[in-house]
């Protein structure tokens, strides 16, 4: 075991190290112990972090009973909810950056021998995954578990994002004002992660799927005791696998990554995955590219159906038989000897899953299709790559063409929603919102849910350079790349320009011939950026495209 923090601990030459740490109360006891970080990212903003203190308490006291000293510092975290629709949209996938580069600075300054990561949301959970990578120490992230299903609500539990649907049908006479005021008061009845199959837990069932959280406790729902045991057991579990010599990446590896893309294609989970499992992988020393991602996913059948492909919520999921459930019925597909947090390899971890709910959770012979959950798309409109999620788009909508109307923002579109101007049959072109261009790589999750209020979402497609929330369905294609900014053809698209999207081919195509669009990319011209100073201004000029997983490059080769 690499025992950093007793190397600056030892008396006399290091006494003033220890007098700063008596000076908060540590004992001589303590300091005698590893040190543990726990990395929190608690606040009173998020909904899925608000319950991370009460976790705390009990990683701390597993710390203890195995050994260690529990040393809690803080960390960011933004609402991706609440960003939403406005311009803080800009600032969360920037956030990933920060938190990593956050718990990579405090544990290196002070020393500590390991650590564990408490986050709940997207982009906390990657961001902290690839912090993990970074650092290379025993890690161990512990989730504080998804939000309980609301009152029910459009024929399903209702969830946040059922507001945002219930607008649209506030719009156009659907419901009432006191409908939709009372369902503000219960789509969202609890703390935790939102309760569909977002980003915030198809990441967390991702750090299961990887072996770097306990198996079983991705999907445990924040209001359960089952939580705080959990997290009791991530406690002593940490100092368990530090005196091991167990680090980050013995776990996450290549073995890893491509369980993780596996299960996610398997639970036709968020299509930010596509950004984060590469931009974990880079930290990692084992980079991924949209081929591998491509081949994974459409060789994996998708056997586990939730919100927003179907009624059940998370929480639902979860008493279905979970993640290891999921895994052992594609375990022929995993690596199985790969190495977990919790001392065995993934094979061990899922032996004793069962499916306890068939209407969930299918079994490879018999699933909810036979391609995985995500497709990456190319063509003219999209030379890099595109990405979507054919697990949320009804069949009939899995090959979709119309004539292109095209907005330089999302509130543009929004706008020209919300006001009736979107007529059946066209293609929603929104652009300049990719990772520079955005800046930041915006949700277009407005966008979609005001369709589906408006009763179009069968009817209408949208592709962008820009990304979608966990919980879009319709016909979507995000993550367009090159981007408008970096003059991608999705730039130069004129509105009544036809554009078809076939996700059984693999193929999004601009009707227009290739000389008619390179005449329009030598005519077009740089936007001015549209922040010029502050964080997102760095980002913009940082950040790499979209099918690069929008990393910031930190390394010297």
């Amino acid at each position: 075991m690499n025992w950093r923090s007793k190397k600056i601990l030892q008396r006399p030459e290091w006494s003033m190290h220890r007098s700063l740490y008596k000076g908060m109360g540590y004992s001589d006891y303590d300091l005698e112990r590893p040190l543990i970080g726990i990395a929190n990212s608690w606040n009173r903003v998020v909904p899925g972090h608000y319950n991370l203190n009460q976790v705390a308490e009990f990683v701390k006291q597993g710390i203890r009973q195995a050994g260690g000293t529990p040393v809690e510092f803080g960390v960011i975290a933004a609402c991706d909810g609440i960003a939403q629709g406005h311009d803080g949209m800009h600032y969360i996938l920037p956030t990933r950056d920060l938190i990593a580069n956050d718990i990579e600075m405090m544990v290196e300054a002070h020393r500590l021998d390991a650590v564990v990561l408490l986050g709940s949301c997207d982009k906390i959970v990657p961001a902290m995954l690839m912090a993990a990578a970074r650092l290379d120490l025993p890690a161990i992230l512990v989730v504080g578990g998804p939000m309980e299903g609301g009152c029910q609500f459009d024929g399903r539990a209702s969830d946040i994002t059922s507001l945002a649907e219930g607008l649209g049908m506030l719009k156009t006479g659907k419901i009432d004002e006191a409908d939709f005021l009372k369902l503000e008061d219960c789509a969202a009845p609890t703390c935790g992660s939102c309760s569909f199959l977002g980003t915030a837990n198809t990441m967390c069932c991702v750090a299961e799927a990887m072996g770097l959280s306990l198996p079983g406790s991705a999907t445990i729902p924040a209001t359960h005791a089952d939580r705080l045991r959990a997290a009791q057991e991530s406690g002593r579990t940490i100092v368990e696998i530090f005196k091991k010599g167990l680090t980050a990446r013995q776990i996450i590896n290549r073995k890893g990554i491509e369980n993780a893309i596996r299960l996610s294609a398997a639970l036709g989970g968020s299509t930010n995955v596509a950004l984060h499992l590469p931009a974990i992988a880079y930290e990692a020393d084992c980079e991924v590219d949209m081929d591998l991602f491509e081949e994974l996913c459409r060789s994996t059948p998708h056997i586990a159906r939730m919100n927003p492909a179907a009624a059940p919520n998370v929480p639902d999921f979860h008493e279905a038989g979970g993640v290891p459930a999921v895994m052992k019925e594609i375990l022929p597909l995993l690596y199985a000897d790969a190495l977990t947090v919790a001392g065995r390899t993934v094979a061990e971890n899922v032996a004793g899953a069962t499916i306890r709910n068939p209407a969930i959770i299918r079994t490879r012979d018999n699933p909810w299709s036979t391609g995985g959950g995500l497709a990456v798309l190319r063509g003219n409109l999209a030379p890099n790559t595109a990405v979507t999620k054919p697990a949320a788009i009804v069949p009939a909508m899995h090959t979709f063409t119309g004539p292109a109307r095209c907005f330089d923002s999302e509130e543009a579109a929004d706008e020209a929603i919300l006001e009736g101007q979107i007529a059946a049959g066209e293609v929603l072109v929104i652009r300049y919102e990719g990772p520079k261009g955005g800046p930041g790589m915006r949700e277009m999750f407005k966008a979609m849910k005001l369709i589906y209020g408006r009763g179009l979402a069968l009817k209408t497609a949208l592709v962008t350079d820009g990304r979608f929330s966990g919980t879009n369905n319709g016909c979507f294609v995000g993550h367009i790349s090159p981007e408008a900014a970096e003059g991608g053809p999705i730039a130069v698209v004129a509105d009544g320009d036809v554009i078809t999207i076939d996700i059984p081919n693999r193929n999004l195509h601009l009707h227009l011939p290739d000389e008619e669009i390179q005449k329009r990319l030598a005519r077009w011209q740089r936007p001015e950026p549209k922040f010029k100073k502050g964080y997102l201004s760095l980002y913009a000029r940082l950040a790499e495209s979209a099918d690069k997983g929008a990393i910031i490059r930190h390394k010297i080769s």
